[in-house]
């Protein structure tokens, strides 16, 4: 059965890249459903879901939203009614995949249909300013694709046209291709950075697996933090285990290398049972371009690659970190368990690895004990977060939530 990719955009004004883009879909053998976006322009086709309907989603009419004045806020309040309407027409079993093409005003509302589908639903956009930072983590679904419109500002070209035709290839045959998660057994889902600098997961999947959990591990170098915060939110996981909290000390000091700023929060606000360590969090993530802030430059300074590096923390700025892990954890609805290994939280900072510093480990220590005192449910583990031990501690906090009935037993009855 063919698939049916809805294609959202301004129709009076890209009308011919639409076009385009349609026929290409259309001649490998997919169904297309049209929605116009645009306010104040007509359409040159016949379009399946109209402007008007889009503005009355939004309880506006295009009326109201011309008499505003204001380009921005009339497509802020398009967009609203662009993703209501699209979840709506998922719903209703009549789209298998959206795609959108745009500028930065077509993308802005491109990302808010795609985090209306759930995950496993194909969403495209195809946008000038793909990859750009003007994204931000949060605005972006979990599983949502970008492909950079070269040469896509204004009219059909022989660039424009091979990214979209590529784009059309990619969105149908992700709708004919998916295989959307059935979640059959309970998912837990867990962070780490890398496997080299955190292990716990070498050990803990399959034991985990044993178990009867599928086990989802989410790289916490920014886009993989925003997934697991979005899927934790949406109550996706029987329970988490979020052990690399590098990301919340990239959100404190502003860098680039984001998962937005409710990381640490969305287990919190489901109410989905949590255990949280702090792996990996005595040391920032910056851009591998970008300069060293001045206030980092007397810090030992790693380049992991040309993406990426990391500078460290001073004992005084860890101290303030500790109070901001247990301030989010004291605002969870659900069970929490916050785990502080007393050894060390990340391979290179063992005695003899370049980022040792037993004093900024004890500092972060003593604040954690002091913030977490009646708060937050907090075990301290003689060990290393690395150690066989931890993931001891973890397997068996899971075994007893499993038999108290927090967390759903993974083996079926």
């Amino acid at each position: 059965m063919s698939k049916t990719i809805l294609v959202i955009g301004t129709f009076d004004t890209k009308d011919a890249e639409l076009g385009y883009l349609i026929g290409k879909i259309k001649g490998q053998g997919g169904n297309v459903l049209t929605m116009d976006v645009s306010v104040l322009g007509d359409t040159a086709q016949p379009i399946d879901i109209t402007k008007h309907e889009v503005a009355a989603s939004a309880g506006e009419t295009i009326d109201s939203l011309i008499a505003l004045g204001e380009e921005g806020e009339a497509f802020e309040k398009m967009s609203a009614g662009a993703a209501a309407t699209t979840l709506r027409l998922y719903k209703e079993g009549r789209i298998d995949g959206m795609i959108c093409l745009g500028g930065t005003m077509g993308t802005d509302l491109a990302l808010d249909c795609a985090q209306a589908l759930p995950i496993g639903v194909p969403k495209y956009i195809v946008s000038t300013v793909a990859g750009s930072p003007l994204i931000c983590a949060e605005r972006m679904a979990a599983d949502v694709q970008f492909i950079l419109w070269a040469g896509g500002l204004y009219g059909l070209n022989p660039l424009c046209k091979s990214s979209l035709s590529q784009a059309a290839g990619a969105v149908l045959g992700a709708a004919e291709a998916v295989e959307p998660p059935a979640f059959d057994r309970p998912v837990i889902g867990m962070t780490s950075l890398g496997s080299s600098c955190l292990k716990y997961m070498k050990r803990l999947h399959p034991e985990l697996s044993k178990r009867g959990y599928d086990v989802a591990v989410f790289h916490t170098t920014g886009m993989g933090g925003m997934a697991f915060e979005r899927l934790a939110a949406d109550g996706a996981f029987a329970c988490v285990m979020d052990f690399s909290l590098q990301e919340l000390v990239n959100v404190l000091h502003a860098s680039l290398v984001s998962a937005g700023a409710d990381r640490l929060t969305g287990a919190g606000r489901s109410g989905t049972p949590q255990m949280v360590a702090p792996g990996a969090s005595d040391i920032l993530d910056l851009a591998g371009w970008q300069e060293i802030p001045a206030r980092f430059t007397d810090r030992p300074f790693h380049q992991h690659n040309r993406l990426i590096k990391n500078v460290a923390f001073n004992a005084g700025e860890r101290a303030v970190l500790a109070d901001a892990i247990v301030e989010r954890l004291a605002g969870a609805t659900g069970p929490t368990e916050y785990f502080l290994p007393l050894h060390g939280i990340e391979e290179w900072d063992k005695p003899g690895e370049p980022a040792h510093d037993p004093e900024g480990l004890a500092a972060f220590i003593a604040a954690s004990k002091s913030a977490a005192n009646g708060r937050v449910q907090m075990t301290e583990l003689h060990c290393h977060i690395n150690d066989t031990a931890f993931c001891d501690a973890v397997l068996a906090k899971l075994d007893a939530w499993v038999a108290e009935g927090i967390v759903p037993s993974g083996v079926r009855a």
